[in-house]
């Protein structure tokens, strides 16, 4: 047997095992450090008072924008005044008292302090961050609790429900559609933080099946597999804090899903706890033995219940990995590209192509002053224009089969005169050095009074284009009543044989208060959702549906598509107490 079981230990009553042992040389993962990682195992994830209690991550890293970068973005949107921006301890003053009873207050597990409950009341949505920075926090959980075991979770499960709790999942709060936020209403709210279940537990490397602890952050899943020579590959651009059972519960898409697979294909199986019992799933290969439950329970928010352990699906490291950039005359011979690439097969790990404004955006906000003349001189000397756009593109395996995708996607760039070379491959090792650090740009943004955000689709190849237009035209124009003007990009950033998504971020400036800064979010916000809400686009590709996305479910689900939702999800939770409002409106 190739099973590690020499190096698991397993308690009698608890299936969250002592840890496979993680490097404890904390090795930098694709540039984000796993630092958090302790040396003697017990916590993996990075901690929460390590991060930021009103921003996005670790507060000791932070990204610069170029001021050539800030200037283009003001070029479209006018002169920009900062947001005031209040104290933790002014926050904290307002925390209420705790609503639970003592049944949970006298858990080990359960914390009842002011900041955990503060720190565990927002995720990472643009709402979030005007409640963050302005103090209206609205609602808080009254508690928080850390469980260690499946068997924990079913224990404040069948508390919840004695004394009629609210009950909040909670991964690692970066949900950007307010999946974690707690809503006004007469029944107290516990949230359950899945960070202490962050262990490798077993590894089948014959079947190449590893077994997690469902709060598992990015790092942490990936130095605990390296240290037996795996991956996961999953690699979303909120890795650096986001779990596995967050991604799970969300349909979670990574940068090198052409190359990896989305969350859909890595989840092998595992533990949900519902209020109705423990569903256990099983991680078999493929069945015909009716509904799949393991597709069922994936993209349920926590509405259906709690995911404690999962079975993923890995492979070994592979032997090279490389990022490179091409531009290409037009958006239509980018777009020519990825489509031909992906229905023929190339051994590609991932394809990512900017439109125009975003290739011109990246190359202002992404360079250095120096490298933004070189590569601009050189890409006009090679006869492209104003229209040209970036193609990110790179390979993972080995050595012999990146040569092979390599020689065959060069071959097709040529084919619709693509332009590349050393300077153009700065840009593939600035994206990949970057790679996770966006989320820090908000806040860079923030202190200079720019107002930053994304939402995202798929739609059919046949679709792109108009999708895309249709898209931009509605952020482009909303606050159009106040004078106001939006500017926005986009990129396709995941491809499929049927199809692809498209990625929209956009800019605009903040308003006198935070109140009206948030209205006109809430402009830009209805009027993309609108462009998509057609039938032919999903709401949301990679981020879930939380409750900033609900209210425009019905046009991609339809009315019967809704309610065999519901009813699956009443048939788990009947009384209704798990993270109401998530996913469907009621």
């Amino acid at each position: 047997m190739s099973k590690i079981k020499s190096l698991i230990r397993k308690s009698p009553e608890s299936d969250q095992s002592a840890p496979i042992a993680v490097n404890s040389d904390n090795k930098n993962i694709d540039n984000i450090s796993v630092d958090s990682v302790s040396k003697d195992n017990t916590s993996l994830n990075t901690p929460i008072e390590q991060t930021r209690w009103n921003g996005w991550g670790n507060v000791s890293i932070n990204k610069k924008v170029s001021p050539h970068g800030a200037k283009l973005i003001k070029s479209h949107i006018g002169k920009t005044n900062k947001l005031k921006s209040v104290s933790l301890q002014q926050v904290l003053k307002t925390v209420p008292k705790s609503r639970l009873p003592t049944a949970l207050t006298d858990l080990d597990t359960v914390s009842i302090d002011s900041e955990v409950r503060l720190r565990h009341a927002r995720g990472q949505s643009f709402p979030d961050w005007i409640a963050m920075h302005g103090g209206d926090f609205e609602v808080f959980p009254d508690g928080v609790a850390f469980p260690e075991s499946t068997d924990d979770v079913e224990t404040l499960l069948k508390l919840a429900s004695e004394h009629d709790l609210i009950v909040i999942p909670f991964g690692g709060g970066t949900s950007v559609v307010g999946h974690i936020n707690p809503q006004k209403g007469s029944r107290a709210v516990l949230t359950i933080a899945m960070s202490k279940m962050d262990q490798l537990i077993d590894l089948d490397t014959e079947s190449q099946i590893a077994t997690f602890g469902a709060g598992t952050q990015g790092p942490a899943v990936e130095a605990q597999l390296d240290e037996h020579g795996y991956r996961l590959g999953h690699y979303p651009q909120s890795w650096e804090l986001s779990t596995l059972g967050g991604w799970i519960a969300a349909r979670s898409s990574g940068q090198q899903s052409l190359g990896y697979g989305r969350i859909e294909q890595m989840f092998a199986g595992g533990t949900l706890v519902t209020p109705q019992g423990v569903l256990n799933i099983a991680d078999i290969p493929a069945s015909s033995a009716g509904p799949d439950l393991r597709e069922m329970m994936m993209g349920t928010e926590g509405r259906a219940g709690i995911f404690t352990t999962v079975k993923m699906r890995v492979q070994s490291q592979p032997e090279e990995e490389l990022f490179k950039v091409a531009f290409l005359p037009n958006w239509a011979a980018g777009k020519a590209v990825l489509k031909q690439a992906v229905q023929s097969n190339i051994r590609l790990s991932m394809l990512r192509l900017s439109n125009a404004v975003e290739t011109d955006a990246h190359l202002h906000l992404g360079t250095t002053p120096s490298q933004f003349l070189a590569i601009s001189t050189y890409l006009k000397a090679r006869g492209l224009s104003s229209d040209k756009v970036m193609l990110t593109y790179g390979v993972s395996g080995d050595k012999a089969q990146n040569k092979l995708a390599l020689t065959q996607f060069k071959k097709l760039l040529k084919q619709h005169g693509s332009v590349t070379g050393k300077l153009t491959d700065i840009m593939g090792n600035i994206w990949a050095h970057g790679r996770f650090k966006f989320p820090y740009l908000r806040g860079t943004l923030w202190e200079k009074g720019i107002m930053v955000d994304t939402f995202e689709t798929a739609t059919n190849w046949i679709n792109i284009d108009e999708q895309m237009a249709q898209m931009q035209d509605a952020v482009k124009t909303s606050l159009a009543d106040e004078g106001e003007e939006v500017m926005a990009f986009t990129h396709i950033s995941h491809v499929y044989k049927q199809g692809a998504s498209l990625y929209t971020t956009y800019f605009f400036r903040a308003a006198k208060d935070h109140a009206a800064t948030l209205k006109r979010w809430q402009k830009i916000k209805h009027a993309a959702s609108v462009s998509l809400a057609n039938g032919t686009a999903t709401i949301s590709h990679q981020h879930g549906v939380g409750r900033d996305h609900a209210p425009y479910l019905g046009a991609e689900k339809g009315a019967l598509g809704l309610q065999v939702t519901s009813d699956m999800i009443k048939s788990l939770d009947p009384e209704q107490r798990m993270n109401p409002g998530v996913l469907l409106e009621k």
